[in-house]
C-alpha cells in the first residue's frame, strides 16, 4: 500500500512542473515572439507482481510517471500588424541577431525594436540590433530601418536563455525568412488551450491528493482499529 503513497506522489510532482510552464505560457499571452513549452512525461518501469503462496503472476503493476524532458513549440506565431516604423516581424524560420553589453551574440524573435540616443537600433533591454554586415544597425533621420538590413540567423537546436532570447549554433547557409516592416509576431501561446490545459492538470493534481488521503485513511485504520484488541 506504501508503494501507492509513491505512486500517486511521482504523478503530483510532475502535474505540478506541467502547471509551473502552463503559468508562464499563460503569463506571455501578450509577449511577442514567444515560444510555448511543454513536458513529456515517462512512466517508471512496471512491477511484475505474484502470489506468495501459489507462485503465479497477478500482473503488472506501475511505477509511477517522471518528466521525460521540457520541449519548446517553435512554430511561427500570427503577425500582428502595428504600422509602427520600428518593428518587425520574421516570417518563416530565423532569429534576430542582437549584441548584448558584453559583446555577445544572442538571438530572439521578438521585433519590438526602438531606437537609442545614439541612433542604433536596439531591444526593449538595451542589447544592438545587428545588421547584415555584421554592424549595429542604424536608424534613419525619416526615423525608419530598411527591413532587408537586418541579419536574420538560423539556428540548430535553440534554446530558451530568458527575457526572450535563445541560444544555438549557426545553421550556416540554410533557408532563412523574410522581414516584414511595421509588424510583429504574436505570442505562440493558445490562451484556450493553455486554460484548459490548467484545468485538467490541476484535476490530475487534485486525484493524486485523494488517492494519498485514502490510503493515509486506510493505513489509519488499519494502525488503529485492527490490531486493536478486544
Amino acid at each position: 500500500m506504501e508503494r501507492g503513497l509513491y505512486i500517486a506522489a511521482s504523478g503530483m510532482i510532475a502535474e505540478q512542473t506541467r502547471q509551473d510552464l502552463i503559468a508562464n505560457d499563460m503569463a506571455n499571452t501578450g509577449t511577442a515572439g514567444y515560444k510555448s513549452d511543454r513536458a513529456t512525461q515517462r512512466a517508471f518501469n512496471e512491477v511484475l507482481l505474484e502470489n506468495t503462496k501459489t507462485k503465479q503472476d497477478i500482473g503488472a503493476l506501475g511505477m509511477g510517471v517522471a518528466i521525460d524532458r521540457q520541449a519548446t513549440d517553435w512554430t511561427n506565431g500570427p503577425l500582428k500588424i502595428t504600422d509602427e516604423p520600428l518593428d518587425f516581424a520574421i516570417q518563416g524560420d530565423g532569429f534576430f541577431t542582437v549584441r548584448g553589453a558584453g559583446g555577445e551574440a544572442q538571438y530572439t524573435r521578438n521585433g519590438r525594436f526602438s531606437a537609442a540616443n545614439d541612433g542604433t537600433l536596439t531591444t526593449a533591454t538595451g542589447e544592438t540590433v545587428i545588421g547584415r554586415n555584421g554592424q549595429p544597425v542604424r536608424v534613419g533621420a525619416d526615423g525608419t530601418v530598411d527591413p532587408n538590413t537586418l541579419q536574420v540567423t538560423l539556428l540548430n537546436n535553440p534554446q530558451k536563455a530568458g527575457e526572450g532570447f535563445v541560444t544555438g549554433q549557426a545553421a550556416g547557409n540554410a533557408p532563412i525568412g523574410t522581414v516584414k516592416s511595421g509588424a510583429i509576431e504574436g505570442s505562440g501561446v493558445d490562451a484556450a488551450r493553455a486554460m484548459v490545459d490548467m484545468i485538467a492538470s490541476m484535476r490530475a493534481f487534485e486525484a493524486g491528493q485523494k488517492v494519498i488521503r485514502t490510503i493515509d485513511d486506510t493505513l489509519g485504520k488499519a494502525a488503529n482499529d485492527v490490531g486493536r484488541l478486544g
